[in-house]
């Protein structure tokens, strides 16, 4: 039984129990005053997520990559489940309400689209011609199409990088990567027309927060301060002014990392970066140890996974890229989310054990 677990990898685990506690604390400022039930209700979905991380790391991940396509259809049900059946939160439609829970598909959408593409990728890998990869991007585009009308910009452009790493990792040639490219930029312009008016404010917002302070402008500008006034050692748990005083909106989801560096400053948001490097690193790290080309599509597509969202949700909480709304791996709250990574977590270590 030791032998089996001998290529444990148990630095990627310490890094991601180590982001989860500070996740906590995080959490605890931001909502003590409010109510302590979303600290105890991440507990609990990391206690759920724990068993999945259990059960998935005495399974081969080659076995569950071999039922990407099932995984693939259940999330179409459940995105077109939210159409009809979901509830809204803040002008989007995302969630499923189960009891004292809210499911929301699209964070399964990240994990099992990307699984889904590692099974195709892994049946053709030694067919790598334009029409695979045509089909592959119809694979992505159709849960793609979906997320965005519900609409979760954010969750939904996540998609394009997985899918590009996956086909750079399998082999594509460049030149077709670039044509994608290409044609996604061409075509980008049309995409203003299919958003929202308050995700064309954001980007707006983007370019100058100041056009609208006490609108749209307002969460970015008040993030910049809380993130800004933590200093070099912060304000110290429980005492950053922005949060306590609700100056920052969303601080317990989108906006926790302003929360942390208000309240550790610079050298408490450079902590959690090294550690989610450290996580990150590691899975890469796994991916150059595997022989087998499904562990490796599957180390790094959920490599990418995680170190996406960190890279986009600091960003965003900084004014460095519009808000669309991605949250912090391990951090933020949210069960679906939390569940998610815990499932990725679950498969990095069953490459490792497997490989």
């Amino acid at each position: 039984m030791i032998k089996k677990y001998k290529d444990f990898d148990w630095v990627l685990l310490g890094a991601a129990a180590a982001i989860f506690i500070a996740g906590l604390l995080f959490l605890f400022s931001a909502t003590y005053s409010k109510n302590i039930d979303f600290v105890i209700r991440q507990i609990v979905w990391f206690l759920i997520g724990g068993l999945f991380f259990i059960v998935i790391i005495n399974i081969n991940y080659r076995k569950i990559i071999s039922l990407g396509y099932v995984f693939y259809f259940l999330v179409l049900v459940l995105l077109l489940l939210v159409f009809f059946f979901g509830s809204k939160k803040m002008g989007a439609q995302r969630w499923l309400e189960l009891g004292y829970f809210n499911l929301q598909p699209s964070e399964l959408a990240k994990l099992f689209i990307t699984i889904a593409l590692i099974q195709y990728l892994t049946e053709h890998k030694v067919e790598k011609g334009a029409a695979n990869i045509v089909t592959a991007f119809f694979i992505m585009l159709v849960p793609f199409v979906l997320i965005l009308g519900q609409p979760d910009l954010g969750t939904a452009l996540m998609l394009v990088p997985v899918f590009f790493t996956l086909l750079y990792i399998w082999g594509a040639k460049l030149k077709h990567l670039f044509f994608i490219i290409a044609g996604g930029v061409v075509m980008s312009p049309l995409s203003w027309f299919l958003l929202k008016d308050y995700q064309k404010e954001r980007l707006m917002v983007f370019m100058n927060p100041d056009i609208d302070p006490l609108g749209a402008g307002y969460t970015v500008i008040q993030s910049r301060i809380a993130v800004g006034s933590g200093g070099v050692l912060g304000k110290g748990w429980l005492s950053g002014t922005q949060n306590q005083l609700n100056f920052l909106t969303e601080r317990h989801t989108d906006f926790i990392f302003s929360v942390a560096g208000e309240e550790w400053g610079f050298v408490g948001g450079i902590v959690l970066l090294v550690l989610y490097y450290i996580l990150v690193r590691r899975a890469f790290e796994i991916a150059r140890k595997t022989d087998d080309p499904c562990g490796v599509l599957a180390a790094c597509g959920m490599a990418t996974i995680i170190g996406i969202q960190v890279i986009v949700n600091i960003s965003m909480t900084m004014g460095f890229m519009p808000v669309v709304g991605l949250p912090l791996p391990l951090v933020s709250y949210g069960g679906s989310s939390l569940l998610v990574t815990m499932i990725t977590l679950g498969l990095l270590e069953s490459i490792a054990i497997h490989r």
